[in-house]
Parts: structure tokens; C-alpha cells; sequence
């Protein structure tokens, strides 16, 4: 995994307690940095500080998205500010959790484990391909094509996707979407829930603010079109 971190001190210590955990990890110092590796190797976990020289960790986040090698990796940042607009300015540009300054280590190795864990697909390793208005959801690749156009999302874009696809017109609860997207993380609140469908409707809508796909049901939470 690829640690982006310009603190000695704490890159030092992630990278060790990672290793503690039998985890390989590469470090690097700056973002401009980061994201040079990012592109040129496969990882299992990316970890970017959000304050960091050169590029920033939100920049070097959106990048990596946009990159195929590392589009749908999980990303953890970490960030030494709480207000909460700045955590969400995380989870928009990409990031799967975040972690703010000053962490524990226990909180911090749980938070990795939990990505980890989720990097597997959950989708039945046969499932059909879910086809719906031009629109195409392929559990067996984990990726999305609409029409003609090839549509790279990350880890917890693709679950959601994926999950409300296969239950068209089925409404979900911001609460049912938070069990089946992130499991047990207790940290995970309905604004993220929020988030993620803003980040999957970019991708998949010809506009977002009035989409044809994922739908809000008021009061309520989302539902795939019945299309």
C-alpha cells in the first residue's frame, strides 16, 4: 500500500505499525511524489494526508481517481482539520474514509482492516450484468459502461450502484444503504450516504441535478428508476 504522508513522524509510525500487521508499504513524502507512484503501481490501500506539499492530498485523490491503475482503490485521508465541510471535501473527491489528527493507532489499523476487507467484490462471482436505460453494471469486471462510454468507479460507488440496480423501483434508507455499503463502521453517517450518491450521479447522469437512474425518495432515501 502507498503511504502519502510529509510528516516523518507519522509517515514513520503508519508505515511501521503496517508492517507490524504483515502489510508491505511504500512511503512518500509530498504529493507530486504520491502521485508519481500512484500511477506507475498497483496498490491494495492508499493513505494521503490531505495538507501536503507540492499537491495537495484532495488533488492527488481526484488524480488517482481518474487513473484506471488505481481508479477503484480504497482511499483513507487523513486530516488534522475537524471542521465537518472539510471531510466531506474528502469523501467528494473520492475518498472511501478519513481519519483527523491526532488518531490512535488501534482506530487507525481498524480503519485499514475495514478497507481491506472491502476490497473484494461483494457481487456474486456469477452474477449477471445488470442492464438498464443504456446503462451497465458488471459485477464480474466491477465497472459500469453507459452506452458506448467506459465509467470507472471506486470500491463503495460501484456497491451502491450495484445494490440499487439490482433492485429497481426498491426504495433504501440512507440507514439500510450505510449496513449494506460500509457494514459495521459505526463512523459512517447518512451525510456520507449523501456523498457517495452525489459522487455516483456525477458519473453516471447526463445531469446530475435532474437524474434518470438513482432516484431521491423524500423523507426517505433512494431508489433506482424502474426503467
Amino acid at each position: 500500500m502507498l503511504v502519502v504522508e510529509d510528516d516523518p513522524h507519522i509517515r514513520d509510525l503508519v508505515v511501521l505499525h503496517l508492517q507490524l500487521e504483515g502489510l508491505t508499504a511504500v512511503a512518500a513524502g509530498d504529493g507530486a511524489t504520491g502521485l508519481r507512484l500512484a500511477k506507475a503501481d498497483p496498490f491494495d490501500l492508499l493513505i494521503l494526508d490531505v495538507m501536503l506539499p507540492q499537491l495537495d492530498g484532495v488533488t492527488v485523490c481526484r488524480a488517482v481517481r481518474r487513473e484506471s491503475l488505481n481508479g477503484d482503490v480504497p482511499i483513507l485521508m487523513l486530516t488534522a482539520r475537524r471542521e465537518e465541510s472539510d471531510k466531506v471535501l474528502g469523501l467528494e473527491s473520492g475518498a472511501d474514509d478519513y481519519l483527523t489528527k491526532p488518531f490512535g493507532i488501534r482506530e487507525f489499523i481498524a480503519r485499514v482492516r475495514a478497507l481491506l476487507r472491502r476490497r473484494p467484490s461483494r457481487a456474486p462471482g456469477h452474477a449477471a450484468a445488470v442492464v438498464a436505460g443504456g446503462l451497465t453494471v458488471d459485477p464480474a469486471r466491477r465497472h459500469a459502461r453507459l452506452q458506448d462510454r467506459e465509467i470507472e468507479l471506486t470500491a463503495h460507488e460501484f456497491d451502491l450502484l450495484y445494490l440499487l440496480a439490482t433492485n429497481r423501483g426498491i426504495v433504501f434508507s440512507r440507514d439500510a444503504l450505510m449496513q449494506k455499503v460500509w457494514g459495521d463502521d459505526t463512523h459512517i453517517t447518512e451525510r456520507s450516504v449523501d456523498t457517495l450518491v452525489k459522487r455516483v450521479r456525477r458519473k453516471i447522469e447526463q445531469d446530475p441535478a435532474d437524474p434518470k437512474f438513482v432516484l431521491t425518495v423524500w423523507g426517505t432515501g433512494y431508489k433506482f428508476a424502474d426503467v
